[in-house]
Order: C-alpha cells, then structure tokens, then sequence
C-alpha cells in the first residue's frame, strides 16, 4: 500500500535525505528503505556550486582561462554588468551590479550553505515512510529564504539566474518545501522528466545532428580517428554531418529523452523500470565523458544519480506513480506549470531564455559573432571593475605565444562554424564588411564570459543590453566594433532572425536566413554567404561601415 499522506506540519525536503549504503530496494508492497548516518543534500550542493561559478560554465572549456572561475569573481563586486530580465520590474533599472545586490547574492549563498551544513531534523512522515531512515530531513523552514532570494536575484539580474538553473532548481526547492512526501517525490519526477523531454523536443530538425559531430570528434574519450570521421561524411572534403551523426542524435538522443522518461513514469515494471534507469545514466554518463562545451558537468552527474534515486529508490509500483499524488488538480496544476515556459520558448524563443525552455545543448541557440577593427578589442580591457581580461590576453598571461593564443581563440569560431548558426553568421558577416579579413573575429558566446562571468550558450545574455552596457562604459567609434547575432528558430517556422549591431550605432540591420540553406553548406562556405532576406537597414551606419574600410584599405 502506498504509504499515508501527511499535512503541512510534516513538508519536508528530498535534499535531505541521505543516499543509502547499498542498492534501492523494494519489496514490492512498500517504499524501499534509506538508511545512513548523514544528510546527504545533493541538490543544495550543487545550486551552491553553479552559483559560486565552479560547475557548468567553468574552466577553459567556457573560455576562462585567468581566472578559471567566473561566477563569484563578478557577482560578489559592486559596479560590475547586471543584467535585469524585464525593464517593466520595479526597482531593477539600471545596469551596474550594486552593493545591494552582493548582499542578495551573498546571502543565498549563505542560506545554501546553512541547509547543508546543518543536522537533519526528524521527521514522522519520513519515519513512517521510510522506518529505517536515520538522517532525518532539511527543516523546511530552510528552504523558504533561498526560494525567496532566487526569485528577488532572478528580478535583479538574470545572470546569476541562469547560472544557478532557477528554471530547475527553484521548482524543485518550492516542492521540497511545501509537498508532503509522496506528492513531492512524484513532483521530482515530472520535474526531471520535464527536463529531459523538452530537451528531446528541442533536439526535432535539423540543428542537432550538427551538434552531435564536433562533440564526439572534440570528447577525449573516443580516441580512434576512424569513429570520429564516421560523423562526417567525406572528412575532410564534406564535413557535414553524416548518417551515423543523425542516427546518433535522433536514436541516442531525441527517442532516448522522450521515451525513457515516459517509460520511468508510468511503468509497474521492476525489469522495464531498471533498463529505463541504466539507459538514463548511460546517456548522462555518455555526455559527461564528451566534456562538453560549458561544461555542464555537474548537472549531468546529478540528474544520472536522480535516475537511481527517484525511480528505482520510489518506484510507481510501490506508491510513487502519477496517479498516487493526493490530488488530480494538484497533478495538472504542476505539470501546466512545469511546461509553460518550456511550450513559450518554443514558440517565441526571442521571449524565454533557451535555460527555461529545456533547450539545453540542442544546437538551436541564440549566437552572435564579435568582430573588432583593428586594435578595438583592447578597448574592451578598460571596461571598469572588470575583474578579467579578454581571453586571449589570459593566455598570454599564461604564457603562450600570440600566435597560440590568438589560433585557441580562433578555434571557438571554427566550433561556432560547424553549427548552423555559424554558416548564417558568417553570411551576415561576408555581405557587410567586405574588409572582414582585416579584422579580428570573436565567438560571442566566449567573450560574454570574459565580461559577466557566466555563459551557458544563451545568446540572450550578449545580445542589445550587454552590448549597450559596455557601450555606456568603453565607447566604441561607430565600425568600430560590429556585432551579428542571430535568434533561435521557432519550433513551427524555417528560418531565423538575425539582427546587425554597430555598438555605437545600436541594431543597424535586420533580416531572415531559411535553417535549410544553412544546414545544407559546408561550414566554410565554400560557395560563398547562404542567402539573406534583408528586411531592414539603416543607410547612416553602411556609410560608417564603409569610412572604417577605407581607413583598412592598405
């Protein structure tokens, strides 16, 4: 029988309690038992991580090199970029990171700490639940400040936001915090499950399959030359993904996120529940051993290790089914919130970050391409309270060569090129500045890192405001420094939107490229820019654009 549902006095949080010494086991007629000497709360420690800056988005694989850390570096100093997610929201104008907000800031950190620090609180809705559990639980009490600091940060700058996966971990905080336990247990699992077939959808069209090839060739661990060139189809003359890719990431990807959970939720099964559960660790394992691109190293290992413990430790057959939550309305009322921004971003991607909309590692991104005239770049290194320099100045205060500092940097645009977004990019790019061969190229998604610390490939977080606060601060000569930038693709339409930006101009044009055309060229463009439809322009920035190439021209 499923066990008894208790009232508010006993809501308790799942981040407490403890992982068990041996595998999950069910009896068949009631809940497995967890039994340790510790709170174990996963989930606190690795909000903590991602917003200290130390998880995804670390290191040089995100284009931090020195310091390898953003994340507290930037949001702990007053006076550096801060990004509000909505200009109508009292009280969030502006764009410098106040000493109020540090203390936000320090204070969730702060409050993430204290909860895992402290000791669990017993609990007799876990002890009835659970008998042989010893760990007792986070008082639900201390969940309540880091649900209110998220949601006052996230107001306030969605950077640090987005680094801290509130579109993840905030829900599951809310549930943790006022869900008696079976209804909070199934709540994780629509949560994760959510999670993973958003990202399955995201991955329909052709995006993907050029996701899939430059993360099996770039992963250390496939090390035989002969199984990363099976991706391509005539490597090195046709790189564009071949068969073997696109079976890789529809089969391996797109089914895997959508069936499985589906099978997880709903099966009575112990076998088919097990396999589910295997298959799942497999592809997290799989993706972490690929060592992706910004690094979301620490989200893969969680979410293998909620697998196990949502669903073989609180499998459907004993109680923990969707059916078994206390209320139906309870059940819809979840689920409508779990997908709405998930659905939205998929419709109006300009509207929602690719974060909240599940979109994560799809291959249908907001990007942009960074590119100075010559010497421009260096203006950025006065950008005050900035607490790093450009990337490539990092390395040389690393001690490479220029010239092996400038080839690392030119790598992250040749990785952007394999990318759909890349091939449309340059397009823009080649059609307005015929002189681009005497300028410096930058992958934006690399050097939104270097000025607010974080970057998970949202282009949302370089896009018009990031570029008018550095604007505000550096001052750029019109030409000077040109940004292309280019918005997902709806789930319904072909095409994307990419705008032109001069930073002292602002957007000086707008325009369309079909995903087709882009898809179906060689990332180097071998027969020239995919075509445009340029449905805007102002004639004051071409003639800026043309004066800086005439100052070029040798």
């Amino acid at each position: 029988m499923p066990p008894q549902r208790h009232g508010r006095q006993h809501r308790i949080a799942l981040t407490a309690i403890r992982l068990p010494p041996a595998p999950l086991r069910g009896n068949g007629h009631s809940p497995p038992a967890l039994k340790d000497r510790a709170p174990y709360p996963k989930a606190r420690w690795t909000v903590l991580l991602e917003s200290i800056g130390v998880a995804g988005s670390w290191g040089p694989i995100a284009g931090k090199f020195k310091p390898m850390t953003g994340g507290i570096v930037f949001w702990a100093r007053p006076g550096t970029i801060r990004l509000r997610p909505w200009k109508r929201v009292p009280f969030t104008d502006g764009d410098r990171r106040t000493v109020a907000d540090v203390l936000l800031y320090l204070a969730f950190l702060v409050c993430l700490l204290t909860g895992i620090l402290l000791p669990g609180a017993p609990s007799s809705s876990l002890t009835e639940a659970l008998p042989d559990n010893t760990s007792g639980l986070v008082r639900p009490a201390l969940l309540i400040a880091p649900v209110v600091l998220y949601v006052l940060i996230g107001l306030r700058d969605k950077t640090v936001f987005l680094a801290a996966r509130g579109e993840q971990y905030l829900p599951a905080l809310v549930f943790f915090a006022v869900l008696p336990f079976t209804d909070m247990i199934i709540a994780a699992k629509l949560l994760i499950c959510v999670v993973w077939i958003g990202a399955g959808v995201s991955k329909f069209g052709p995006h993907f399959t050029n996701v899939v090839s430059p993360m099996v060739s770039n992963s250390p661990c496939v090390p035989a030359k002969w199984l990363k060139r099976l991706h391509y189809r005539d490597f090195p003359r046709d790189i564009r993904p071949s068969k073997v890719a696109t079976f890789m990431a529809h089969a391996g990807g797109t089914a895997v996120e959508i069936l499985t959970p589906l099978v997880l939720l709903f099966s009575t099964n112990r076998w088919l529940t097990l396999a589910g559960v295997v298959l799942m660790v497999v592809f997290h394992l799989f993706i972490t051993s690929a060592f992706p691109l910004a690094v979301p190293l620490e989200w893969n290992i969680l979410f293998a290790y909620l697998s196990v413990f949502l669903f073989l430790g609180f499998p459907a057959r004993v109680g923990y089914g969707i059916g078994d939550m206390s209320s139906p309305w309870l059940t819809a009322g979840i689920v409508a919130a779990l997908v709405f921004f998930p659905v939205l971003g998929n419709l109006r991607p300009d509207l929602v970050s690719f974060l909240p909309s599940m979109r994560q590692y799809a291959g249908n991104w907001a990007s942009a391409l960074w590119v100075f005239a010559p010497g421009a770049e260096e203006k950025l290194n006065t950008l005050p309270h900035r607490p790093t320099k450009n990337q490539v100045d990092q390395l040389r205060a690393m001690g490479y060569p220029p010239a092996v500092a400038e080839i690392t940097m030119q790598q992250t645009i040749a990785w952007r090129s394999m990318h759909s977004q890349g091939r449309g990019l340059f397009s823009v790019l080649l059609k307005n500045l015929p002189d681009l061969d005497r300028r410096t190229v930058r992958e934006a998604e690399f050097g939104c890192n270097s000025l607010i610390g974080f970057n998970f490939g949202d282009g949302h977080l370089h896009h018009l405001d990031l570029i008018n606060a550095v604007q505000s601060r550096v001052g750029f000569a019109p030409g000077e420094w040109i940004i292309v930038w280019v918005e997902s693709q709806p789930i319904h339409r072909g095409i994307q939107h990419y705008q032109v930006i001069d930073a002292a101009l602002g957007v000086i044009e707008r325009g369309t490229w079909k995903v087709a055309d882009a898809v179906k060229e060689q990332p180097w463009l071998p027969n020239g820019p995919i075509p445009l439809d340029v449905t805007w322009s102002r004639e004051e920035a071409r003639v800026a654009r043309l004066e800086v190439t005439e100052e070029l021209a040798p």
